[in-house]
């Protein structure tokens, strides 16, 4: 059992608010289910930061002003559909660089990296399997200079005081120099938000009801899947979305393996995943307070969405 993920499931469910931390949406079946997410025709984000990519990537290596081999580090690469653009590109270019993916789900690692060497065979791939954290500090030890992708608007997941947490955290693993391009959902139509996350074929339910069949499967619990429905709402003014799961009827769930259970009441929520957008005055000022240097602003057509390269 994850002791981790015990203690901040058990810790969830008896809040008085209740809520579950998003970060474990992605076992191998939430990764699986968010690729289908990825490929919803509502679901701009990934069109729009692959046209960024894939249009302007000769101008995102021109900022980076690296003057030596460097490592492009991306922080939950998934199946690197949006990198490939970019990785396309420098190889193409003949830049000397080692592309070094790290996820938490090594089904996703190893199908990227089989991925990446049949349609990029020149490509120097080296997967890192685990933590962020964990990972980046050994590579922070090398002499290389640094670009690190976090990508996808992933950013938007944390609450403001994580976020900045989690930015001061990959700063103090950077060297003077590095760069971090930063995938960031803005502000735009309500309508056009609101239905990227709430997507008429249920795809975005079944993502979420997958962290109850994972708590079912690792704490011996017993959620009853039908027993539970989703909801999304998106505040404009805060730029906040936020996803949960809804209990349709009064009911009781044990967590064997915590000798637990947890009572809910009927409609009663669960807090799953918040999806922030922004302005880019906001995201200068969110560079500036976690000791970046906001360096440019990579847009799509319809400016929904943007890269921001960030220096240390």
């Amino acid at each position: 059992m994850n002791n981790n993920f015990a203690k901040d499931i058990a810790e969830g469910l008896t809040s008085e608010e209740k809520h579950l931390p998003s970060k474990y949406f992605y076992d191998d079946n939430g990764s699986r289910i968010f690729q289908e997410i990825m490929k919803m025709p509502e679901y701009y984000p990934t069109d729009s930061e692959f046209e960024i990519l894939s249009l302007q990537a000769k101008q995102i290596v021109e900022q980076l002003q690296f003057d030596q081999a460097f490592n492009i580090i991306e922080l939950g690469a998934g199946d690197g559909f949006k990198t490939f653009k970019l990785l396309e590109y420098l190889v193409a270019a003949k830049i000397d660089f080692d592309y070094m993916p790290i996820d938490i789900s090594q089904e996703a690692n190893d199908l990227l990296h089989a991925k990446l060497k049949e349609r990029l065979p020149n490509l120097s791939v080296i997967p890192k399997t685990g933590d962020y954290f964990k990972e980046l500090k050994k590579i922070g030890k090398q002499e290389r200079p640094n670009l690190l992708l976090f990508l996808g608007g992933n950013i938007g997941n944390y609450l403001d005081a994580d976020a900045e947490a989690l930015l001061l955290l990959f700063n103090k693993y950077m060297h003077a120099g590095d760069k971090l391009l930063i995938g960031i959902d803005l502000k735009k139509n309500p309508l056009t938000i609101f239905k990227a996350y709430f997507d008429d074929a249920g795809i975005s339910k079944r993502f979420n009801i997958n962290l109850l069949i994972r708590i079912n499967r690792e704490l011996n619990a017993d959620f009853k899947i039908d027993d539970f429905d989703f909801y999304c709402h998106y505040d404009p003014m805060s730029g906040d979305v936020k996803s949960y799961l809804v209990s349709l009827k009064a009911q009781t769930v044990q967590l064997k393996a915590l000798d637990m259970s947890i009572d809910f009441k009927q409609n009663e929520l669960i807090w799953t995943e918040l999806s922030k957008k922004y302005t880019i005055p906001q995201i200068e000022a969110l560079a500036a307070r976690t000791n970046f240097k906001a360096k440019h602003h990579f847009l799509d057509c319809k400016y929904y969405f943007t890269d921001s390269l960030w220096q240390k």
